[in-house]
């Protein structure tokens, strides 16, 4: 009886130990649009801006402000419902010096624009991304970008609903600039689209880039209330969304859009 009691103890110590997930403040997921209607000079104004941003005083701040004093950030570039693309995977953040190697991988070196714009499919990545990356976040939060609605993939609201029913808050910097083939399926009310339609959970927001001149000021604001997890002032952001698109809002115009456009390019 011993004998294999001491056998059974010495499988089980045998056995391979499973790591604890590291806690942190926050797990964030940067998803940054490179769908195929972003120029080459808003792909790196994006990276220039997301380093700047990061490495800022506030946003050093911020992290070293936090419960634990340390946050898990990825930088995902998407286009297409199966294009995503971690430019930088999961790290963990304490400070600047952490923040400055995140940084400088951004900015090493620049890739080409993928095709279409399927935000359904970037945040159900993003949200397969939070729940595999062996952290455990007091808050998690996607971080979503772009400058047109979903035009490919499923559609964008059940994507959206499903991410918030795992915990996962998602956030949105609509890009409402009017830059190469952007301008072609330019939606005049993207912010609202993103307010009614992608953003939702407790403290969801939305900032619009309305010029490029001020894009890392609004990725340094972004970043300084996820990671502090402050109630955005009324004023500059949307209040609390809950995921419920408002009655009559279309939020399949992005498909709408694209099957006009399409119809209109080849039908004599």
């Amino acid at each position: 009886m011993l004998r294999a009691l001491l056998a059974a103890i010495a499988l089980l110590a045998a056995l391979p130990v499973r790591a604890q997930p590291v806690e942190v403040d926050v797990e964030l997921v940067l998803m940054v649009d490179v769908s195929r209607s972003m120029t080459p000079r808003e792909l790196e104004i994006q990276r220039r801006g997301y380093a700047e941003a990061l490495t800022s005083g506030p946003v050093i701040q911020a992290i070293r402000g936090g419960l634990l004093q340390r946050i898990a950030v990825t930088y995902v570039e998407w286009a297409g419902s199966t294009a995503q693309r971690p430019v930088v995977t999961w790290r963990l953040l304490r400070g600047e010096e952490d923040a400055r190697a995140f940084a400088d991988i951004l900015t090493t070196d620049f890739n080409a624009a993928l095709r279409r714009t399927s935000i359904s499919g970037a945040l159900l990545a993003g949200a397969e991304m939070i729940e595999t990356n062996g952290y455990k976040g007091l808050r998690r939060v996607i971080d979503i970008s772009g400058d047109g609605p979903n035009n490919e993939g499923g559609p964008v609201e059940p994507a959206r609903d499903s991410v918030l029913s795992r915990g996962i808050v998602i956030n949105g910097l609509p890009l409402m600039t009017r830059e190469g083939m952007g301008a072609r399926w330019h939606l005049d009310d993207l912010d609202l689209y993103y307010e009614h339609c992608v953003i939702g959970g407790p403290g969801a927001f939305v900032i619009p880039v309305t010029t490029w001149d001020g894009f890392a000021e609004a990725v340094r604001r972004k970043l300084v209330l996820e990671i502090a997890g402050t109630r955005p002032p009324p004023r500059i952001v949307p209040a609390q969304h809950t995921g419920v698109t408002p009655e009559g809002y279309d939020c399949s115009i992005g498909e709408t859009m694209w099957r006009d456009d399409r119809f209109n390019r080849f039908t004599p």
